[in-house]
C-alpha cells in the first residue's frame, strides 16, 4: 500500500530554530524539501563533502604509484590529503620545468651562468658558443634539483598511499548530516520573531510530530493533501515483497502518490523474467553463491545496512528462480545434463519449432497485462468508470489467441473469443469520449503488440543459450594435443561465459524492467512520476 500523507506546516520561535531543526532530526519522520536549498551554509557543508570525497580518490589513486606502508605517516584529515596533493602538483609543475630547461641547456655542457655573465660584460667573444638565454644555474645543479623535487614527489605520493581512506569514509554520514542539518535550517524562513516550515509527514507519524510539538511549543497544522498538491510517496508492501524497494530504489522510480503500489507483482513477475532471460541454472547457482557469501559478510558486519539486506533478499530470490528455471529447461552453462533430457518440462521447452517457449511467452504477457486491467476494473467497481478496464481485459485475452493464431501456434480463434471482443469493445467505448474514440482502433492494435512484446523473454533467453553452446562447442573442438588443450579451453569457457554472464545482466536491465515499468504499468495506469518519501533524519 502506499501510505497516507500529511502536510505539516510548522511555526517556531526564531530564536529556537536550530533547536527546532535538531528536533525534527531527532523524530526523523518529517519529508523536507532539502533540494530546494542552496544558501553559502548548504554549499559550504556540500563543499566539505566534495573535498572528502576528492581525497578519498586522490588517496585511491597514490595507492597504485606507491607503497601504502612505506611511511609509518598516516594522514586521516581530508585537509592534510588535499594539501599534499597540491604540494605534489606544484612539485610535478616545477620538474616538468627543470625538464624542459635541462633538455634546452643540454648542447652547451655544464658551463656556469655566472662565469659566463662576466666574460660577457668583460666583452670576451663567447657569445656564439652560449645560449642566447643564460640559466639560473649550472647544467649539474638543474639535475641536483631535478633530483631533489623527483625524491619530493615520492614521498609526498607515498604519504597519500598511506593515508587512511577508511578513516575518512566513516565522516560521511557526518558530513551528509551536516549538509542536510543546513538545508533544513535554511528551510525555516524568518517571519519576524518566528520561523516557519513545510513538509509532509506520514499519517502514521503524526503522533510524534504532535508530542514533539508539545514539547517544544510548536504550532503544528497537519492536513489532508490539497487538490494540485503532490507529496512523496512512501510504498508499504506486505512484510515478503518489502525488498523490492531496494529496486524501485536502485532504479530511481517511485509510483505517483495518487497510483497503485505495485510491489508484489512486480515483485513476482521480475524473478520469473529474471529467470529466463538469464535462462541458465548454471549462471543462478554462481549469482547464488556470490550472494550467500555476500549474507557472510553482512551478518558479520559492525552496522549492516538495511538497503544492502534487501538486495541480499532479492538476489537470493532472483537466483533460486534462475537454478528453477535451469532445472525444469535442463541447462547447465549451456549444457544439459543426460539424465534430465527425457524430463517432461526440458522436452516441451526444449521443442525444435520453439513454439511451446513462444506460447509461455505470450501466456505471461497476456496473464500480466489482463491483470492490470482486472485490478483497475475492481479498483472502479462502485461506478461505471470499471466496465472499460474489464472491457480491455477482454480484448487483451482475444488478442492473446489471435497471437498464438498469427504465429502457428493454435489453427485458429476460438469462436467463443469473438463474441467476447464484441462485448469487450462495447463496454469500452460505452465510456470512450473525444480524441480518444478515434484512437481506439491504434489502442487495440497496440494492445496485440504489447502482448507480442513479451516473446523477448525467449528471444533473449534463447541468444544467451547459443552463445553459451557456441563458446563451449569452441572450446572442447579445439584441434590440440590433450596437454596444450586445458588452458586455452579453460581460458575461452571462463571469457565466453563470463561476457555471456554480463549480458545476461544487461538484458535484465533493458527487458525485465521495460516490461514492467512500461508495458504492465501502461495498462495499469502507473506513470512513474512520484518521488520516493525520504524524511529528515540522522544517517
Amino acid at each position: 500500500m502506499i501510505v497516507p500523507m500529511k502536510h505539516l506546516d510548522l511555526v517556531c520561535l526564531a530564536s529556537d530554530r536550530e533547536a527546532t531543526v535538531a528536533k525534527l532530526r531527532d523524530i526523523g519522520v518529517v519529508h523536507l524539501a532539502l533540494a530546494s536549498a542552496g544558501g553559502d551554509a548548504v554549499m559550504s557543508a556540500k563543499g566539505d563533502v566534495t573535498s572528502a570525497e576528492t581525497a578519498v580518490r586522490l588517496i585511491l589513486k597514490a595507492r597504485g604509484k606507491a607503497k601504502r606502508d612505506s611511511l609509518d605517516v598516516r594522514v586521516r584529515e581530508v585537509g592534510e590529503v588535499l594539501a599534499i596533493s597540491a604540494d605534489c602538483d606544484a612539485l610535478r609543475a616545477e620538474k616538468d620545468r627543470l625538464e624542459r630547461e635541462i633538455r634546452a641547456y643540454e648542447p652547451y655542457g655544464d658551463f656556469d651562468p655566472a662565469l659566463a655573465r662576466k666574460l660577457l660584460d668583460l666583452g670576451i667573444g663567447i657569445g656564439d658558443i652560449l645560449p642566447a638565454r643564460l640559466p639560473e644555474m649550472r647544467l649539474s645543479k638543474m639535475r641536483e634539483k631535478l633530483e631533489r623535487v623527483v625524491n619530493r614527489i615520492r614521498i609526498d605520493e607515498a604519504k597519500m598511499a598511506a593515508s587512511d581512506d577508511e578513516a575518512i569514509v566513516r565522516k560521511f554520514p557526518q558530513l551528509a548530516d551536516r549538509v542536510a542539518f543546513a538545508e533544513a535550517r535554511e528551510l525555516l524562513e524568518d517571519r519576524g520573531t518566528v520561523s516557519l516550515v513545510s513538509g509532509w509527514v506520514p499519517a502514521t507519524g503524526a503522533k510524534a510530530v504532535l508530542a514533539g510539538a508539545r514539547e517544544c511549543g510548536w504550532g503544528v497544522l497537519l492536513r489532508d493533501p490539497a487538490e494540485g498538491e503532490l507529496p512523496p510517496t512512501l510504498i508499504e508492501p506486505p512484510r515478503l515483497f518489502r525488498p523490492i524497494a531496494a529496486l524501485f530504489s536502485g532504479l530511481g522510480i517511485a509510483p505517483a502518490y495518487t497510483e497503485a503500489d505495485v510491489s508484489v507483482p512486480f515483485m513476482c513477475y521480475f524473478s520469473l523474467f529474471f529467470a529466463m532471460l538469464v535462462g541458465d541454472g548454471g549462471y543462478g547457482a554462481i549469482i547464488l553463491a556470490l550472494t550467500l557469501w555476500g549474507w557472510r559478510k553482512y551478518r558479520t558486519a559492525k552496522s549492516p545496512s538495511p538497503l544492502l539486506g534487501s538486495w541480499l533478499v532479492l538476489l537470493t530470490v532472483f537466483s533460486l528462480a534462475t537454478i528453477a528455471w535451469g532445472v525444469i529447461s535442463n541447462n547447465w552453462f549451456g549444457a544439459g545434463l543426460p539424465f534430465a533430457e527425457e524430463w517432461p518440462t526440458a522436452k516441451w521447452l526444449g521443442d525444435p519449432t520453439y513454439g511451446n517457449m513462444m506460447f509461455l511467452c505470450f501466456t505471461i504477457g497476456a496473464s500480466h497485462l489482463v491483470l492490470a486491467r482486472l485490478w483497475n476494473g475492481i479498483c472502479l467497481i462502485n461506478g461505471a468508470d470499471c466496465l472499460p478496464e474489464f472491457g480491455w481485459a477482454g480484448i487483451l485475452v482475444f488478442m492473446y489467441f489471435v497471437v498464438n493464431a498469427i504465429v502457428g501456434i493454435s489453427s485458429g480463434v476460438p469462436t467463443w473469443s469473438y463474441w467476447l471482443f464484441g462485448v469487450s469493445l462495447v463496454l469500452v467505448v460505452s465510456r470512450t469520449r473525444g480524441i480518444a474514440l478515434g484512437m481506439l482502433p491504434l489502442n487495440v492494435m497496440s494492445a496485440m503488440g504489447d502482448i507480442i512484446s513479451y516473446v523477448r523473454l525467449f528471444a533473449v533467453g534463447y541468444a544467451s543459450l547459443q552463445v553459451a553452446r557456441n563458446f563451449n562447442g569452441m572450446a572442447l573442438e579445439l584441434n590440440l594435443p590433450m596437454w596444450a588443450k586445458v588452458v586455452p579451453m579453460v581460458a575461452i569457457l571462463l571469457i565466453g561465459h563470463g561476457i555471456n554472464f554480463a549480458l545476461a545482466g544487461l538484458a535484465i536491465l533493458v527487458h525485465a524492467v521495460r516490461l514492467n515499468t512500461l508495458e504492465f504499468s501502461n495498462h495499469k495506469g502507473l506513470t512513474w512520476s512520484g518521488y520516493a518519501y525520504s524524511p529528515f533524519r540522522k544517517h
